[in-house]
């Protein structure tokens, strides 16, 4: 007999909080660039902003929607261990990002950050277990690889931790090391378990995606995810053969966007119907920045640029939050919306809209001021304009949590 306990509806209002809280302190990072906040340290801050966006929103989500497939499948399990699981991620994504607000890279806030890290272990274990008696092995391979590639990320966090612990300074291993968490992160962990549900999702309306696609999607992406870090770490002076095989990575990608290009007419045609006004701008987004993303993956191949990329941060941070926002977020909320439809609730439109704005806005500024590598003028007050969309942003992102709130 199913035990059912676990409230997909409540993890998502508190989920959406955290969204809120790290857009808030994504205002107040842009507010100290430009303005006097005497109290509030920037890189104790960014830490805290970073860290929470992983663990308290994106994890946190994932593991909702994940917990919520199961439970669509009717698995013969007690879901009151997921929601232990889930308060205790919570617990330590608070715990980490008052402690990096407070003392940056130190005892109390390492402590939060491998605690969260182990119960990711344990969210892994759990659910695997619960998955393999899922019958559809399409969907399932999503899934496992994605909490696979979520436990292999965390060696990038070790590594992290090691060298300060050690007190070795080299700018190179600690780049490493923290491209290495972001990548099997962004690529890995978010990417996979969205490909999943996205795939779950096309399923459970009975709209036929062809067993290749998926098939081929998949492999393609499994196949070149770890040699596609090395495209992350070019700078470094790494073996030939290595800088082949990254190169080589990033050319088969390109093979991913051409089966993906093949699910338009399917998303465009179909989903229409079937999708929430929100949830097809978002998708519609989340599917234009996902090519985007590919094409500036395979630029990277090219060593100027390559070189200039990594090692300009307003390119980088634009590439991160394309992926962060302009991908995962983007589908997560839609996908969100598509769930609240259920609940006879919905995603207000107009929240959306603002948010997308903030979003895109943020992303065409940051693409002005890395133009400045390749000798373009600068953009007068850059940083003072991002703080706009900041704010466009985090508004948006509070209204579509109140209405939410409001409906449900």
């Amino acid at each position: 007999m199913q035990n059912i306990t676990f409230n997909t509806l409540k993890w998502i209002k508190i989920s959406l909080i955290n969204f809120c809280v790290v857009a808030l302190a994504g205002i107040l990072l842009r507010y100290k660039i430009n303005f006097s906040l005497p109290f509030v340290d920037q890189k104790f801050l960014l830490h805290a902003h970073s860290h929470f966006a992983f663990t308290g929103w994106i994890t946190l989500i994932l593991m909702t929607l994940m917990v919520n497939y199961l439970q669509q499948k009717k698995i013969d399990t007690n879901f009151k261990k997921y929601h232990y699981l889930l308060v205790a991620n919570l617990i330590v994504a608070y715990g980490m990002f008052f402690a990096f607000m407070a003392q940056g890279y130190e005892l109390y806030s390492i402590t939060f950050s491998t605690l969260s890290i182990f119960i990711s272990y344990g969210f892994a274990f759990t659910f695997w277990r619960d998955i393999n008696k899922v019958i559809d092995e399409s969907f399932k391979r999503w899934f496992k690889t994605g909490l696979v590639l979520l436990v292999v990320s965390s060696i990038g966090a070790f590594t992290l931790a090691g060298l300060m612990a050690m007190q070795i300074k080299v700018q190179d291993y600690y780049f490493a090391a923290v491209y290495f968490f972001l990548h099997f992160q962004y690529n890995g962990w978010f990417l996979f378990v969205c490909f999943g549900l996205l795939f779950s999702y096309l399923s459970k309306k009975e709209l036929a995606v062809s067993s290749t696609i998926n098939k081929r999607i998949f492999w393609i992406m499994a196949i070149t995810v770890a040699p596609t870090y090395f495209l992350s770490i070019l700078w470094l002076k790494l073996p030939l053969v290595l800088h082949v095989l990254a190169d080589i990575s990033g050319i088969l990608q390109l093979a991913v966007l051409i089966y993906f290009i093949k699910l338009l007419p399917l998303l465009k045609n179909n989903l229409s119907f079937y999708l929430t006004p929100s949830a097809k701008y978002l998708w519609l987004l989340a599917y234009a920045a996902f090519i985007l993303k590919v094409i500036l993956q395979l630029l990277s191949i090219v060593p100027f640029l390559s070189t200039y990329a990594f090692a300009f941060r307003p390119i980088v941070i634009g590439y991160l939050h394309l992926s962060f926002l302009g991908i995962i977020s983007f589908f997560i909320l839609g996908y969100i919306s598509e769930i609240l439809s259920d609940f006879r609730s919905y995603m207000p439109k107009t929240g959306v809209l603002i948010f997308i704005t903030g979003v895109i806005i943020q992303e065409i500024v940051l693409m002005c001021q890395g133009l400045e590598v390749f000798g373009f003028r600068s953009l007068p007050y850059g940083n003072i304009i991002l703080f706009y969309p900041a704010i466009i942003i985090g508004s948006g992102l509070v209204w579509v949590t109140v209405k939410v709130y409001q409906r449900s």
